[in-house]
């Protein structure tokens, strides 16, 4: 926020936001309804017969956009997570006001200052206190960060019936069945667990490993684990990064001590390493159970946490049995089973033989405590509009 912003009280912050989100941003919204994205005619034949009615030619869809968007994102991802909430956003011919977290503002800045004047996308460097008011000063809201937040800011928007979109956490299951590849397995558990320090709502955060090949699949797993290492991010022999904040190092290591307090054995890692930076050392947690805190929260940091199934019905069950729902892998050679279990599982998406992930082409949010709504793909561009339907007889 700036000095000059600081001190301002709500009403008349939100007079300046209003000015400058909507005179700056929305000054070409007259021109661009001409170029929303629209449908026409909908060739409506099949569902009409479908429900025993003629087909309505003469209909039209066309997607009105709903004005400017405030974004609150999050640290951990701050050009890519702006990008793949704007893109969609403005190609609908929105407006987008984005708060980036203050501990990115520099990178922040520099992703503005790339984007120019020319395209309705500003930051808005808001205190936290000032957030109810830009809700109420902007017509949609896009959150990227954790749950006890997403939820206060639904409530908020929720209050003022505003669109909302959220994308909140995630402990992604990693289910590996008794036919799977392990080896490649562990390598791709290893990858999506502990890439970027294991900061990633979308990271692999509970290995659900069936009892048969529980014990060779955790020696390779370890083996992939050995193989990182810490250090100078600008060093290319670095391969597992830093922890954004020192408060956020103290709380992965207390779930991790919760763990092996409530029965979960420590295989490696598992101690705050001396010397500068927030490391914290790839660490596997076995025979994670109901008891442990890691069992049910999120860990956003470098810890494995590895379940045991009894068999793939089990796996399916204890994958389930979490309060989020972004995404979850299942390794098998039988695909067409890992699709059966697949419809099973209770999340947004689900990566047969992959890690999760997300592409452009295809919608990406969850379920649950993961929220609501899509980015990306063709369904992202849905979010922030008015799909406004016309009939002509």
């Amino acid at each position: 926020m700036s000095s000059t912003n600081k001190g301002r009280n709500p009403e008349s912050f939100g007079d300046a936001f209003r000015q400058a989100a909507r005179e700056s941003l929305v000054k070409n919204q007259r021109e661009r309804r001409s170029d929303i994205v629209s449908i026409a005619p909908i060739q409506l034949a099949l569902a009409a017969l479908a429900i025993g009615i003629y087909a309505l030619w003469n209909s039209w869809l066309c997607l009105i956009p709903l004005g400017v968007v405030l974004a609150v994102m999050p640290w951990n991802y701050p050009v890519w997570q702006v990008l793949r909430f704007a893109v969609p956003a403005l190609c609908t011919g929105n407006a987008c006001a984005v708060k980036p977290a203050p501990s990115v503002a520099r990178v922040s800045n520099a992703l503005f200052e790339l984007v120019g004047g020319d395209i309705p996308l500003i930051p808005a460097w808001l205190e936290h206190a000032d957030i109810p008011q830009a809700i109420a000063d902007t017509d949609a809201l896009a959150f990227t960060g954790s749950a006890d937040t997403g939820r206060i800011l639904a409530a908020e928007a929720g209050g003022r019936l505003k669109k909302t979109v959220l994308e909140l956490g995630g402990s992604n299951a990693f289910i590996v069945l008794p036919d799977a590849d392990l080896r490649q397995a562990a390598k791709d558990a290893c990858y999506s667990r502990f890439r970027d320090a294991g900061q990633s709502c979308n990271a692999a955060k509970r290995i659900i490993v069936t009892e048969a090949v529980a014990e060779p699949f955790i020696r390779l797993f370890l083996d992939e684990c050995a193989k990182l290492q810490t250090g100078d991010p600008l060093d290319a022999q670095t391969t597992l990064a830093s922890l954004h904040r020192a408060d956020l190092r103290e709380r992965v290591h207390a779930q991790v001590l919760d763990a092996a307090a409530n029965g979960a054995q420590i295989l490696c890692g598992g101690e705050i390493p001396a010397g500068q930076g927030w490391f914290y050392p790839a660490t596997v947690l076995d025979k994670v159970n109901p008891a442990c805190r890691a069992y049910h929260e999120e860990v956003f940091g470098p810890v494995a946490a590895i379940l045991r199934a009894r068999d793939a019905e089990h796996a399916v069950e204890l994958a389930n049995d979490n309060p989020y729902g972004l995404g979850a892998s299942i390794y098998s050679a039988d695909e067409a089973a890992a699709w059966r279990y697949a419809e099973k599982l209770h999340t947004g998406a689900v990566y047969i033989n992959r890690h999760t992930s997300s592409d452009l082409r295809l919608p990406f949010g969850g379920v649950k405590a993961s929220g609501y709504g899509r980015e990306l793909s063709e369904f992202g561009l849905y979010e922030f509009v008015n799909i406004k339907t016309y009939w002509q007889k």
